[in-house]
């Protein structure tokens, strides 16, 4: 079933943009013989965040200390553990990081295998600071932005200039149909529909308008 279309201008509590992390990322590297593997993942509740952690103790019994560190909600749930670690050198630099790097709705855990040799508490906030930085990067931090989900249905030749026009706006395609006419149904930054709709009207004499259907959060 087609969507009906909705109002094109979000609510005013809505927010404008979502940083968050891309994906589920790991890394390792060693101070001093200890063992530090970081992982960063997006999650979307505080029950998901605890069952990662709990995975995580369960995958890797062995290890010495499980810090971890969350936000979720704009920062206004935000949790961590030092695990053992002397209080304020391991957790607390995590959640810090994860703070600085501005994603939302994200979880490091950094785990360590102890090598023997004491980092005193500057070198394991600098140890740690330093994986969840690692984990973070390579889970990439994302920006998402409104993007107003549009339809335009138009003529084939019509199409032919649609086609061209379309990538000066950065829209993402959702779907194309032909049939008596071409419906290609697409998502901008909402900021651009304005320009959009103007250009739609100078590229077909006023024939062709842009019919919204919602808003989403999206990136490019």
């Amino acid at each position: 079933m087609a969507k009906q279309p909705t109002a094109l201008q979000p609510t005013q509590d809505a927010p404008k943009t979502y940083t968050t992390l891309e994906t589920t990322a790991e890394i390792e590297f060693v101070e001093k013989k200890s063992v530090f593997l970081a992982v960063a993942a997006p999650v979307k509740s505080e029950e998901e965040a605890q069952e990662l952690i709990r995975a995580r103790r369960k995958q890797m019994p062995d290890a010495t200390h499980h810090v971890f560190g969350y936000t979720l909600k704009g920062g206004v749930l935000a949790r961590y553990s030092d695990d053992g670690e002397p209080q304020g050198t391991a957790g607390m630099p995590v959640l810090d990081t994860i703070r600085k790097s501005g994603a939302d709705d994200a979880l490091v855990i950094v785990t360590r295998y102890f090598g023997g040799t004491l980092l005193g508490a500057g070198g394991l906030v600098r140890a740690y600071a330093h994986a969840a930085k690692l984990a973070l990067e390579a889970a990439h931090i994302v920006t998402y932005e409104t993007y107003a989900e549009l339809a335009v249905s138009c003529s084939y030749s019509d199409y032919q200039k649609l086609s061209a026009l379309l990538p000066r706006f950065g829209a993402v395609i959702d779907d194309t149909d032909f049939a008596d006419c071409v419906t290609v149904c697409f998502a901008i930054k909402a900021p651009l529909v304005p320009d959009l709709e103007a250009a739609l009207q100078e590229m077909s004499n006023g024939a062709v308008k842009a019919e919204a259907l919602g808003e989403r959060f999206d990136y490019r």
